[in-house]
């Protein structure tokens, strides 16, 4: 964190204030947040286009901060003075009547489809900003590299870009978090994590869950972009990226940047380095699922995958010929949400060892929060007989959800979590290339029934 003094924000306003972003994730990330720090004080004002009086809304933010289990005189003071105006995101007037009535430095959150967001970042430039003013902008930033470049240079014609925040929740989860200490402050893994000990990572965040009404955005997304470009690149970011000089702002998202911008698809091929799959109809855990191509709000004319797997590389001296996968999607078997590092195996074993004899792997399980070191030991019994043991370590979870994590820092204005400019280019870099693949027609759309493993052409590990 930057260590000089900043001026709190004094007004919170979200922009999108009735979707269910702000219901289900953003209000009681902030309901945690007001309990954990009593003595916290500012203004929320929520704002959209229906027509909702000042107790709908005040009902609304105090169901989410119930489901938080919020208490507290910082959540009782925002319950007290917080306000819904009728606003047109994309109305320079009706913003600046928003900044206008702001108490102290407003943060404007946009939690707006991406075509909004930018509509509302071109209103902002016929309106005249309070000094200060943050602006915090949901992903996907942009749809594409070049939409993302135009984006951030509207952006920092606004604001500096220490007063941007690019939001990824995902960087506040304490288990991606850990990933810092756990590399920089372990003699036992800091001088193994290269080229040289490391032989794959796979980076996966597999869910049971099928569309749940999200047609509207997913259908345009997609597992490659929903999942991928929006979080699991910053994630390979933090297993690649070299130590910052510090926790400061400035220094940990230099180094992300640097990281991101050396990743390519594997081998330079985007065509061999990806593959896609969409659900059709099945069961998951008892509960019937359409084909996706079925589900409402879906054009099945768009091809749309619900299931992406990305092989990439970091060309980097520490990385390079080390494959990374990273995959995410929906509607499968199991929730496998976790980062797992595969150390080269040792030379051959001394005649007279047997037994179950594999490499060394480090998992980190991304819900429940655990570490998994799995090794070989000497099993029960014969003692020439090695088996493979997992050693756990539960990793306590941080006070705040991943939604306090990033609230709490545009209140501080701190934007350590925050993704950098450029960093935000470098990720949608790859994923053009990646795509334009598939738009080809190169790269066939594959199938698999919901509740199930995935396509089974795809169980001998990535192609």
């Amino acid at each position: 964190m930057d260590g000089s003094a900043r001026e709190n924000i004094g007004t919170l306003i979200v922009l999108g204030a009735t979707g269910d972003l702000t219901s289900r994730l953003l209000l009681p990330g902030l309901g945690r947040l007001l309990t954990e720090q009593p003595e916290r004080r500012f203004t929320l004002v929520g704002a959209d286009l229906p027509a909702e009086d000042g107790e709908a809304w005040t009902r609304t933010v105090r169901a989410a901060f119930d489901t938080a289990g919020a208490a507290g005189p910082a959540v009782d003071h925002v319950l007290a003075r917080t306000a819904y105006r009728v606003t047109d995101a994309t109305s320079a007037e009706d913003l600046q009547q928003l900044l206008d009535a702001a108490d102290g430095i407003p943060a404007l959150y946009f939690a707006l489809p991406p075509a909004v967001t930018a509509r509302a970042v071109e209103a902002l430039h016929r309106v005249t900003l309070p000094e200060g003013t943050v602006l915090a902008l949901e992903k996907p930033f942009g749809g594409d590299r070049d939409s993302a470049a135009a984006l951030n240079r509207r952006i920092t014609a606004l604001v500096p870009e220490d007063q941007v925040f690019r939001v990824d929740h995902f960087l506040g989860k304490s288990t991606v978090l850990n990933m810092l200490g756990l590399r920089f402050t372990n003699h036992v893994f800091e001088p193994l994590w290269n080229r040289e000990h490391i032989e794959s990572v796979e980076i996966v965040y597999d869910e049971r869950l099928g569309l749940e009404g999200r047609a509207g955005y997913y259908d345009r997304a997609g597992a490659l972009v929903d999942m991928i470009q929006s979080h699991l690149l910053q994630v390979m970011a933090l297993v690649t990226m070299e130590a910052p000089v510090s926790m400061d702002a400035a220094d940990l998202r230099a180094v992300k940047a640097e990281a991101l911008r050396a990743v390519r698809p594997w081998a330079g091929d985007p065509v061999a380095a990806g593959r896609r799959a969409r659900y059709t109809a099945g069961s998951v855990d008892g509960r019937h699922l359409p084909s996706y191509a079925d589900e409402e709000g879906v054009d099945p004319d768009r091809g749309t995958e619900t299931l992406a797997e990305v092989t990439l590389e970091s060309r980097t001296w520490r990385w390079a010929g080390v494959p990374f996968v990273l995959r995410s999607g929906k509607a499968l078997s199991g929730a496998r949400r976790e980062v797992v590092v595969t150390f080269r195996g040792v030379p051959p074993v001394p005649t007279g060892l047997a037994g179950t004899i594999g490499p060394t792997v480090l998992r980190l399980c991304l819900g429940p929060d655990r570490m998994v070191l799995e090794i070989n030991v000497n099993g029960p019994g014969d003692p020439f007989v090695l088996d493979r043991v997992p050693l756990t370590a539960r990793l306590a979870g941080g006070r705040l959800d991943p939604y306090g994590e990033v609230l709490h820092g545009i209140l501080e204005r701190d934007p350590t979590l925050s993704v950098r400019a450029e960093g935000a280019e470098h990720a949608w870099r790859v994923i053009d290339e990646i795509r334009a693949a598939w738009r080809s027609g190169r790269v066939p759309l594959e199938e698999y029934a919901a509740g199930s493993a995935g396509p089974a052409s795809w169980r001998d590990g990535p192609g």
